[in-house]
């Protein structure tokens, strides 16, 4: 790796509303490394991006970019581009009605002579570079949102290298694709470090962050605290999260003390339901599971399992047709056909995709905390009682340690983990017996996470039935009482606290596949 100095970033400061979220920064970056930026949500990374690309125009700010010897100053993406630099943010910039090779060259569109668009060039031109990521038997004349989200993620890196990227920087490039898809995304940020191209990646996922980068940036409260160097300082995942949240985190979950475990108050019996596309094809199938008082249930399982489509059919049957089986709450079957009636019936579900089924982005901290809760709680005769949301707001804001300057902030400002806390809220206000988190630390840091798994704490002590369906088995493992192993929409095993392990969880999976192709061959 040469020792050439690509990008320097001194002294950077800027302010929100007299809010410094970022406080006399500094980065250095070596040309052709791959280097890690690592924080707790709202420590200021996404930030410090958003200034060297141009989202956060010069003049914003206080701080020199130097470029390749060059001092910057960036007004927008588009001069950022010019000089060679990319960002891929996190929610994916791509038109998904438009081709992929339309996608590629967005913006960035090959012409001719006349400036008409030359698609037997756009065509070939995206070829070429999709075979750079990868992507070399893909269809290019397929509209885009046919393609899954690890497969978009490329193209995206496709779009950049379109571009001539020189710097690309990935913000939260894994945190929506499988183990399978996230290595295949890294091992193609490892080839473009053989091209030369440099990269900065912002991630959670520290096991990822030690298999790919050179060097680490820890930033904490919108300070720089310390750059570690693979090969040279201690660059373990422990190392570096002592970095992020200023001490060492002896545990990542908290012990769950004090806590009785009672009686079955959530039961759900032969439950079956069918593809909401394909009345034929059915999803689940004969799914029995009970939840205790105090009890903190996983379901485990591989990617597209039917976890989640299990969750949305029993929540107001979000998902699927021809729904059929018993759902039993305290005792009582439950008719819950509607999203209102789980509500009212106390049972809560939070949504693995925060920001298209939990929030309303454009709307502040307290409205969204609240809404779930509204008819039931904060209302009366269809009159709303604005001065016990603002109190219920408050209570919750501060009793899961929400940042937030304050509840009238629009929460599409806040953090990822912040907005997930907020998601959290709105369901523990509508006070629900039988709470189901679907992937509830998914894109949030350490420290986040270990206050979400207090949370998760908190419940079982009053009494409240959990369930949680996480793709991170340490996570299901570390959190959980007992565990159901779901694989092709069917209960494949069952495990206690004791017996659980990673290993036992891939068991059971691969002998129900065994009994799956046994059944199928005798039929």
């Amino acid at each position: 790796m040469s020792d050439n100095i690509i990008l320097e970033m001194n002294h950077i400061t800027k302010e929100f509303s007299g809010v410094k979220a970022l406080d006399d920064v500094n980065i250095k970056l070596k040309k052709g490394e791959i280097h890690a930026l690592c924080g707790e949500n709202g420590a200021g990374k996404s930030t410090l991006m958003n200034v060297l690309s141009g989202v956060y125009p010069y003049g914003t700010y206080k701080g020199d970019i130097i470029y390749k010897g060059e001092k910057c100053a960036f007004h927008n993406l588009k001069e950022s581009e010019a000089k060679g630099i990319v960002i891929i943010h996190q929610e994916l910039a791509l038109s998904p009605l438009l081709s992929v090779a339309e996608n590629v060259f967005l913006g960035n569109e090959r012409t001719s002579m006349k400036g008409v668009i030359d698609w037997t060039e756009t065509r070939r031109a995206a070829r070429e570079v999709l075979a750079r990521v990868g992507l070399e038997h893909e269809d290019v004349n397929v509209p885009v949102n046919t393609l899954g989200v690890g497969k978009q993620q490329l193209i995206e890196i496709a779009k950049a290298m379109a571009k001539k990227v020189e710097l690309l920087i990935l913000d939260e490039p894994t945190a929506a694709l499988n183990d399978e898809e996230s290595r295949k995304l890294l091992d193609i940020m490892l080839e473009l470090k053989k091209q030369g191209i440099t990269c900065i990646i912002i991630s959670h996922k520290l096991n990822e962050i030690e298999y790919v980068s050179d060097s680490v940036t820890i930033i904490r409260d919108g300070k720089t605290i310390e750059t570690l160097v693979k090969g040279v300082d201690d660059y373990s995942e422990d190392r570096v999260i002592k970095g992020m949240v200023g001490r060492e985190m002896t545990s990542r979950y908290p012990a769950r003390e004090g806590v009785e475990i009672g009686d079955v108050i959530f039961e759900v019996n032969n439950w079956n339901v069918f593809h909401p596309d394909d009345e034929n094809r059915q999803m689940l199938k004969d799914i029995n599971i009970k939840v205790r008082a105090g009890e903190v249930v996983g379901l485990a399982g591989l990617m597209g399992a039917g976890r989640t489509e299990f969750a949305m059919s029993l929540f107001g049957r979000s998902y699927g047709q021809k729904i059929s089986g018993t759902v039993k709450i305290n005792g009582k079957e439950v008719h819950l056909k509607t999203v209102k009636e789980a509500i009212k019936n106390k049972l809560a579900y939070i949504s693995e995709d925060r920001k298209t089924y939990g929030l309303n982005l454009i709307g502040s901290v307290q409205e969204n905390m609240t809404i779930a809760a509204r008819p039931f709680f904060f209302s009366k005769n269809g009159v709303i009682n604005a001065n016990d949301e603002i109190v219920a707001a408050e209570e919750y804001r501060k009793r899961i340690n929400v940042k937030t300057h304050s509840i009238n902030q629009v929460v599409g400002s806040l953090s990822g983990g912040n907005q997930q806390k907020v998601v959290v809220a709105k369901w523990m206000l509508t006070q629900p017996d039988v709470l189901i988190m679907d992937e509830p630390t998914r894109g949030i840091d350490v420290g986040a996470k270990y206050e979400i798994y207090c949370v998760i704490n908190e419940l079982a002590k009053a009494g409240k039935a959990v369930i949680i369906i996480s793709s991170e088995m340490p996570e299901i493992i570390g959190t959980c009482d007992r565990i159901y192993v779901i694989n092709e929409g069917q209960i494949a095993g069952e495990l206690s606290k004791e017996e659980v392990s990673q290993e036992k969880i891939m068991q059971s999976i691969m002998a129900h596949n065994r009994k799956g192709d046994e059944d199928g061959t005798e039929g």
